[in-house]
């Protein structure tokens, strides 16, 4: 597609077509750095052995950019290049020019080495780009209005900038594709990428290393997926043939595609994991363009095509308006569907067509059939028993369990199948500031999707996931296909039993072996023991590499009074860097014995970190105890079962909240953040997460290590465990911020309206500022007294107080309605929840007071949402993400679901409500956008609020959702509270709201946002000093509900989930909501109280 004449007409000798080659350069604006990069790229041009046909400088009008725009605009020049070389040939040489350029500059010491970039250098496409709206690109780049800048393809992609800042270079469409959406297994696509060149042979490229890496560093998702795609390009791989093999359909049972297809996918998902996450993409190597939707079809794209041949596909209708005469077919793809148009054949080419070639190229059933084996599938001739005799207690206390993790987690999910429910918030401390000694685990926090890219719904989106993997050793190379690529054990499930485990571990099945490192360390001699243990497993892993293993099993078994188990976390990331730094991480799988994890989140950090399967020993031996002492009703197999599928349900339900379909992409992906973790451990063992405030290191990390393993084998000790206190609080357990002493003083003070006893509640709370619980208890308030007079009365600050969005359904009527009389007194504003708004409440009551709630919810369920519920809002709030469960939905119980309760959200009693993870009209930042005009249209003088949960990268989403058009922005902290939550989620998922709002706070300013938008805050807020630490980073509004509850009368039974809340707050029992005794003066008690301290701590 490039334009030979326009060439020709200013000047330039060009060879026939195929034989030339030409793209445009970014370069440094300082002309020295520039010249330096030119003379890179010169050097490696004649070394590769082309002609320089000319220089020209690409003309351009900036006038009309925006500011940012112009102050980062590089300086551009177009280069034209030749050789006496075949097509083909002579677009590989200038692919490999291009990246040895490319890796020249940036090992350089050239100041502005950053502004380096090619779009494109090509003999077939010709990339303008920058950072640009669509209506200036035309404008700013002169050459696109000369008639004779013709082509038969155009490839356009403008959007919102979302998860990485604007720049000239990360600009869309890249050197093949354009994308709409998110890879959210990016981390995990990059990392096997990387681990991968130390397999990889081309006969058509030559020596790889030239052109390593073969992913760009520091550039976006969609940049790194085009780097892969334009990668196997140049292998002599097909365009249809390489996106169907990085972003394949669901080969779940249940998607109804060719068997020959589906073993298609099959072979290749052996070596390729999916790049997973909502995508809708297009994609053109000069002679075919086509477009393609991911397996989960949630970005749209529609196609037409004219009388006159011409086919435009957008994410929109209406890109071009053709009368509907002239349209002979309209169209949309389908989830997983591509479609394709061959320039030389002149002809579409549609999806069944494609697939059917691509299956057919090699008998792949046949090779599956005659090298795979299925575990499930191996027979073996005794069950291995789960008992561990006499080690039972010695491993209990070695490895730090409590009771809770017994009774609340195991035995719940033994018994039921399922992940144990919780209710309120996570109230107890971060574990890097908790006295009691935690496991390695609880360092770590869950991320999630939001807004630029949707959770998926692992129930209603089952036909697309799937937690089925692979073991063995993955030494063939990607750019070939051969029977062997597929010799491996295929598993169904990632949690495996003790005989099937036994299995794994002797399994000689196409000459497989495994090799069995230990998880120990001599806790005689430290964090130095520590470091040395973590040295040999990895060296021994090497070495297992070096010796031809398929699998290495590593095994915390054999602890004994000197040797104390390795944290099994810190043991597979160790192993899992150090082989990718030695280039041989894809020549092994690891299979990880432990007895350590216990709960979801620790399964998920396992796989998130490198592991292949998990044997969890100790949970299955407890199991086998509780089935003997009969505190589960059933037999030891279906306890067992059940306990491993509920650990399954949690998992989909994990990478869901990621909006990620397949455990081969989660895999590594390392989708969490370390809270309290020291860089140099970061740097060494967990290699790319992120860890913004520093912590322990590997002698603490050693230390809470031991202290349950001296005493496990200390001669005085008990066979007793201890309760940790986690989940609901016990004296001499963790320490809860909400405790009978802050209860019992709040209510008090409230109660009394008693001034003096509210200041002693406050300084209970406080008294974490010693101990501190939260972050913000690290932090000291610098003062400058100004007098007391001088400070903006009560009734103002009151203004600036909200209660935080609790449904009616999960709270009941009578709190709901005294909430909003409340809110309605001071001037605050009370929130509907996502449970809609009785219309009776609408109407003041005889005395004056108000019912209505000022802020009405627009959540995923749309539960109660009517125009005339909009119209009486002075706020609508679309509730993205939960504190207390982000990335998840709600669900409301069908026992809470009363008469009232139904009616208002236009449902039937007693049936269970759930609303969605993701708003099914919101799969995108522009989705956002029209949500939002569209409220504004149903309700002008209402605020439109968006509310977004604390997580590493909420700054850049709450960026978009300003452009988007918000007026405020609500950020949660992951210590909020909630009616009803998978347990694992209430204390793993989400992130200090210290963080969240002080990356949001700073990311606004920078792009000169912040005066756009404001910013309200929740999540355990308590008193006067939390308000001024909130706004001193930056919140202008400070929402309260658990605070709000307890004054009413909640006394944290944590019991919302079932109904049963003994004082009438959480609960649709007509008979205990007889007991509820909260009054509105009790909460203007609170809301003056807090406002004065507030004035106290301002002055």
């Amino acid at each position: 597609q490039i334009p030979r004449d326009f060439y020709l007409i200013q000047g330039y000798a060009l060879p026939p077509e195929g034989q030339f080659g030409t793209g445009i350069l970014f370069l440094p604006r300082d002309e020295n750095d520039a010249r330096r990069c030119e003379e890179i790229l010169l050097r490696i041009i004649d070394e590769e052995g082309l002609e320089i046909i000319g220089f020209r400088n690409v003309p351009r009008d900036n006038s009309g950019i925006g500011e940012i725009a112009r102050a980062t605009e590089p300086f551009m020049k177009q280069i034209l290049l030749a050789a006496d070389l075949q097509r083909e040939d002579l677009e590989r040489k200038l692919y490999i020019v291009r990246k040895r350029a490319e890796k020249a500059v940036r090992e350089s010491d050239i100041a502005q080495k950053n502004f380096f970039y090619i779009p494109s250098l090509s003999t077939r496409v010709l990339v303008y780009k920058g950072m640009l709206t669509s209506l200036q690109l035309m404008d700013y780049y002169l050459d696109l209005k000369d008639e004779r800048m013709q082509s038969a393809i155009a490839l356009v992609h403008s959007r919102f900038s979302t998860n990485t800042f604007p720049s000239w270079d990360l600009a869309q469409p890249f050197r093949v594709l354009g994308h709409n959406g998110e890879i959210n297994t990016i981390k995990g696509n990059r990392l096997w990428m990387e681990a991968r060149e130390s397999i990889l042979k081309s006969e058509k490229l030559g020596d790889l290393s030239r052109i390593y890496p073969i992913i760009e560093p520091e550039k976006s998702d969609s940049a790194s997926l085009d780097n892969v795609l334009e990668f196997l390009l140049m292998s002599g791989k097909s365009l249809p043939y390489a996106m169907s093999i990085l972003i394949p359909e669901s080969i779940n049972i249940k998607n109804p595609i060719p068997p020959e297809l589906r073993d298609f996918y099959h072979y290749h998902s052996t070596f390729m994991e999916p790049w997973d996450g909502p995508a809708s993409l297009i994609f053109s190597d000069g002679r075919y363009i086509g477009g393609m939707l991911d397996r989960n079809g949630l970005r749209p794209s529609r196609y037409l095509i004219t009388k006159n041949d011409l086919i435009v596909m957008g994410s929109e209708t209406g890109v071009q308006v053709f009368p509907p005469e002239e349209v002979i077919e309209k169209g949309r793809l389908k989830p997983g569907k591509m479609l394709l148009v061959d320039t030389e054949e002149g002809r579409i080419i549609d999806d069944r067509e494609l697939k059917a070639h691509l299956a057919n190229a090699n008998p792949y059933g046949k090779w599956i059939q005659q090298n795979m084996v299925k575990l499930e599938e191996i027979e073996t001739g005794h069950q291995v028993s789960p008992g561990m005799g006499e080690l039972y207690d010695r491993y209990l206390i070695s490895f730090n369990y409590s009771t809770e993790d017994i009774e609340k987690i195991i035995k719940e999910m033994a018994a039921t199948g399922k992940e144990p429910i919780g209710s309120m918030g996570n109230d107890v401390p971060l574990t890097v500031l908790s006295r009691k000694p935690y496991r390695l685990f609880n360092y770590f926090k869950q991320l999630f999707a939001q807004v630029t890219n949707p959770p998926i719904d692992p129930i209603r989106e089952e036909l697309v996931m799937t937690l089925s993997g692979y073991l063995g050793s993955l030494q063939q190379n990607l750019l070939d296909e051969t029977p062997d690529h597929v010799k491996m054990v295929r598993f169904r499930n990632p949690v495996i039993s003790n005989t099937y485990f036994e299995i794994v571990k002797n399994l000689r099945y196409k000459g497989f072996s495994a090799a069995t490192l230990l998880m120990h360390f001599n806790i005689t001699k430290g964090a130095a023991g520590l470091e040395e243990a973590i040295e040999k497993l990895c060296l021994d892993a090497e070495k297992a590499v070096d010796e031809g293993k398929n699998y290495i099993i590593m095994s915390d078994r054999g602890i004994d009074e000197n040797f104390a188990p390795i944290p099994s976390l810190l043991a597979v990331s160790a192993v899992h860097h150090y082989l990718i730094r030695k280039r041989k991480r894809m020549q092994i799988d690891l299979v990880i014995e432990t007895a350590e994890p216990r709960e979801v989140m620790h399964f998920a950090l396992l796989f998130g970190y490198g592991a292949s399967i998990i044997n969890p020993y100790m949970s299955f031996a407890i199991i086998e105890k509780l089935v003997k002492e009969k505190a589960i009703q059933l037999d030891y197999q279906k306890a067992e079962e059940n306990y491993i599928n509920a650990i399954n349900k949690g998992l989909l339900k994990i990478m869901s909240k990621m909006g990620i379909s397949t455990l081969r992409s989660y895999r590594s992906s390392q989708i969490f953040e370390a809270i309290g973790i020291h860089q140099d451990v970061i740097d060494r063992y967990f290699e790319g997460t992120v860890s913004r405030i520093g912590g322990i290191g590997l002698a603490e990390i050693a230390e809470e290590a031991a202290m349950p393993h001296r005493k496990a084998f200390s001669p005085t000790t008990r066979d007793t465990i201890l309760t940790e206190g986690l989940y609901s609080y016990r004296k001499h357990g963790d320490k809860h911020a909400w405790n009978p002493d802050t209860i019992a003083l709040l209510q008090w003070s409230t109660r009394t309206a008693d001034y003096g006893k509210y200041k002693e509640y406050s300084r209970k709370v406080d008294e974490n500022t010693d101990e501190p619980s939260f972050l913000r208890g690290l932090l000291k308030i610098k003062r400058n007294p100004i007098p007391i007079d001088e400070v903006e009365p009560v009734e103002n600050i009151m203004k600036r107080f909200v209660t935080g969005a609790m449904s009616f359904g999960s709270i009941s009527r009578e709190a709901h309605e005294t909430l909003a009389i409340a809110m309605n007194r001071i001037g605050g504003r009370s929130n509907t929840g996502e449970g809609g708004e009785d219309p009776a409440r609408f109407r003041p009551l005889p005395n004056g007071d108000s019912v209505r709630s000022a802020i009405k919810q627009v959540a995923s369920g749309r539960f109660g949402v009517t125009a005339e519920y909009l119209v009486n809002a002075d706020e609508i709030q679309i509730k993205i993400a939960q504190g207390a469960k982000p990335g998840e939905g709600g669900q409301l119980p069908g026992h809470k679901v009363d008469k009232i309760i139904a009616k208002t959200r236009y449902s039937i009693p007693g049936i269970t409500l759930i609303s969605p993870p993701p708003h099914h009209d919101i799969y995108s930042i522009e989705d956002l956008a029209q949500l939002i005009f569209d409220l504004r249209n149903v309700n002008p003088n209402a605020r439109i609020s968006v509310k977004l949960v604390s997580e590493c990268g909420v700054g850049t989403i709450a960026a978009g959702v300003t452009k988007a058009g918000a007026d405020l922005i609500t950020i949660s902290g992951f210590e909020g509270g909630t009616g009803a939550s998978p347990s694992s989620s209430i204390r793993h998922a989400g992130l200090p709201l210290e963080l969240g709002l002080s990356e949001t706070q700073q990311t606004l300013v920078m792009n000169n946002l912040r005066r756009k938008v404001m910013l309200q805050t929740d999540g355990q807020l308590k008193n006067g000093r939390d308000v001024i630490m909130m706004a001193l980073l930056g919140a202008e509004e400070f929402g309260f509900s658990t605070c709000a509850l307890i004054v009413l009368g909640c006394v944290m039974m944590r019991k919302c989930h079932l109904n049963t809340c003994p004082v009438g707050v959480a609960t649709q029992n007509p008979e205990l909501r007889k007991r509820f005794t909260g009054k509105a003066d009790y909460l203007v008690n609170f809301f003056r109280f807090l406002a004065q301290e507030v004035r106290e701590y301002l002055a």
